[in-house]
């Protein structure tokens, strides 16, 4: 019998699919998938389940989940299937005295979603140490290596998340640095962070020390955990839109001119207070960060959708903005 997804995902909503296939090696991902697709027209994989906000009606959904596990290192080069938890995969990079992706500690989830989401945190993301993926194809049921130039990668996004590959991702390879004390990177860290930081084991620690603190650091007891991590992501506008918004407001020029906005303050700036939530609903923004909605207890779906749109439109509202889901919002 298929788990339900309020068991599986870290926001802790969702109803029981009708099928669920685990697969805990590359070839069992590879048939799983393909035995999948053979007989069921809705689908998802499913791997950590930290970015994941399923409907309680999944009853025509099969689910793919991957559970395979294991890391190759050759010199620099590192190869992870894709169901490896993604911070064991960080703690062994930093252990290994390997630096690229030190500052990604903490973020839940397994390895195979990294490239799907572009990962990134502290002025890190996957995009610049991933080299290639292996990607088991929808339509020809082809198993192919893709090179990172073939990914699409931009800003929280990847030809997988946009729509443009359909499949899944059996393993991921990372071209990473030996860790030379010199590097210009821990400069960047070091802003960053707003601390200084001379190693990879030091970034890791203070990256995990500062997303405890906004409770994105997955804790049982702690309902500001249960969530996705940041719901939103923070809006790309353009230099002119961008000297609408107050002077007090972060925002971080990017390379082609356009202006990235703070999604979490525009939340707040638009009445939306940390802890808010509609009425007497379960679902809530994080009392420590006004970018998390979570789960209070026993939310349902339905709640936390609900939640999402009201904050959509009273930042558009205020600000003229509309805001962008993260997570992935399968069956509603």
């Amino acid at each position: 019998m298929p788990k339900s997804l309020s068991e599986l995902t870290t926001i802790r909503v969702g109803g029981t699919p009708a099928n669920m296939f685990v697969a805990t090696t590359r070839d069992e991902l590879i048939s799983s998938a393909v035995e999948t697709w053979s007989e069921a027209d809705q689908w998802f994989v499913l791997g950590g389940g930290s970015n994941i906000v399923a409907s309680e009606n999944l009853e025509e959904f099969s689910v793919i989940k991957t559970e395979n596990f294991g890391i190759e290192r050759e010199g620099s080069t590192v190869r992870v299937q894709a169901g490896e938890n993604w911070d064991n995969f960080v703690a062994y990079t930093v252990a290994n005295n390997l630096t690229g992706v030190e500052a990604l500690s903490g973020i839940p989830g397994c390895v195979g979603a990294a490239p799907v989401q572009n990962i990134g945190a502290y002025g890190q993301e996957v995009a610049e140490t991933i080299s290639r993926v292996e990607f088991l194809d929808y339509k020809t049921h082809e198993v192919v290596e893709l090179t990172a130039a073939e990914l699409g990668f931009a800003y929280r996004d990847s030809i997988f998340k946009s729509g443009g590959r359909l499949g899944v991702i059996t393993w991921v390879e990372f071209v990473l640095e030996e860790f030379q004390p010199e590097r210009e990177a821990l400069v960047r860290l070091t802003e960053a962070l707003g601390r200084p930081v001379t190693n990879p084991a030091e970034v890791r620690e203070s990256v995990i020390a500062t997303r405890a603190l906004k409770g994105m650091v997955l804790n049982e007891a702690d309902h500001d955990t249960w969530s996705c991590g940041s719901f939103f992501t923070n809006p790309i506008v353009s230099d002119g839109f961008s000297r609408s918004i107050p002077g007090d407001a972060p925002r971080w020029l990017q390379e082609d001119g356009s202006v990235k906005l703070s999604a979490a303050w525009l939340i707040e700036n638009s009445g939306l207070p940390k802890g808010f939530k509609l009425g007497d609903s379960q679902a809530a923004l994080s009392t420590k960060h006004s970018l998390a909605i979570t789960n209070r207890g026993f939310a349902t779906a339905e709640q936390v959708r609900e939640l999402a749109s009201f904050i959509q439109l009273q930042v558009a509202n205020r600000w003229g903005v509309n805001l962008v889901p993260e997570p992935n919002l399968i069956g509603f």
